[in-house]
Formats: structure tokens, sequence, C-alpha cells
């Protein structure tokens, strides 16, 4: 199954962004994610046998993070794939420091794959166009989070959906 550790934006969130994605839309074109799929990626661990997964899930299940709050204040574009985003215009200290705790967990359990360079980011949009930074509003979004999920990507006739398999402790006090 493929897997990836990811922050997922509560609901009233997750809706502020789906209206960023349909104003980037009307905008760049392309293919919008939709608003249950919104998330950012800490860690993509790909195919995962399903025991290795199990013992993924009890592993995140005993994690705690520490609470943060994520400023998304700026568009983004991935050339190559089309991607259109959001994120911060600075890098964000405590979400990079969240990316290398897993990544020094997770490759000791045989996880080779972490990436060059972490760019948080929330996909909003696939094989679109550039946006114009003249045309769109900045966003002006704030994302208090304080766990993390396990997630499943599952491929079907209607896309690519998500689903939880666990989801870390609440940190104490």
């Amino acid at each position: 199954m493929r897997l990836f550790l990811a922050l997922v934006p509560p609901p009233a969130l997750r809706e502020r962004l789906g209206e960023l994605a349909d104003l980037a839309h009307a905008h760049c074109g392309g293919r919008r994610v939709p608003d249950e799929s919104l998330h950012l990626t800490l860690a993509f661990l790909g195919e995962v046998e399903k025991t290795r997964a199990e013992a993924l899930a009890d592993w995140v299940r005993g994690l705690t993070i520490a609470p943060g709050e994520w400023r998304l204040d700026a568009w983004g574009h991935f050339r190559r794939p089309g991607i259109v985003w959001v994120g911060g215009q600075r890098p964000d200290p405590a979400l990079t420091a969240l990316h290398h705790r897993l990544w020094e967990a997770l490759e000791p359990r045989g996880f080779a794959t972490r990436p060059g360079r972490f760019v948080p980011h929330i996909t909003l949009l696939r094989q679109a166009a550039r946006p114009d930074p003249d045309t769109l509003p900045a966003p002006a979004l704030s994302w208090a989070y304080a766990r993390l999920d396990l997630m499943r990507s599952v491929s079907g006739h209607r896309g690519v959906r998500y689903h939880c398999l666990a989801s870390s402790a609440p940190a104490p006090g």
C-alpha cells in the first residue's frame, strides 16, 4: 500500500483552501484537488507491505508532535508536474524540524527516500499553468496543527483518495 505522513487541515481551513483552489483553477486551469484530499505531506513513504504498515501505524500512534502554527501566505508552482500550491513565503523552522525528526526516526526503520529539499506546501491544482501573482490575491491563512496522520493513497476510477490509518497522540498539557 502507498503511504505518507501528513498534516491534515481542520474542516474550516480545508474549506478556505478549497476556495483558494477554486480561485486558482479559474486563473490557471488544470485539475483541482478535491477538498477532502488537501494536506501537507511531511514524509512520502511509497509502497509499504501490510505487516510493515501495521508496525508503522503503531509507531505513529505512539508519537506526539509539538503543536505549531504555519502561516500560508504565498502561491507557488512546480513547473515539471504543473503543480499550483500554497505555502509560506519563508521556510517554517517548526515544520522543517518536524520533517527532519520524522526522517531521523524513519531511516532506521528502513525508509531511505528522504527528499533532498523540503518545501512545505499544499497542492491545490495539478497540470496547471503558473499562477500570476498580479491576478491572484496573496493567501493569508494560519494553520494551527497538533497531530500528524499516517495516510494511505488509494487509486480508483474516481481518482486518488486518501485514508487515515493512524494518528499521533495529542501533546501533553
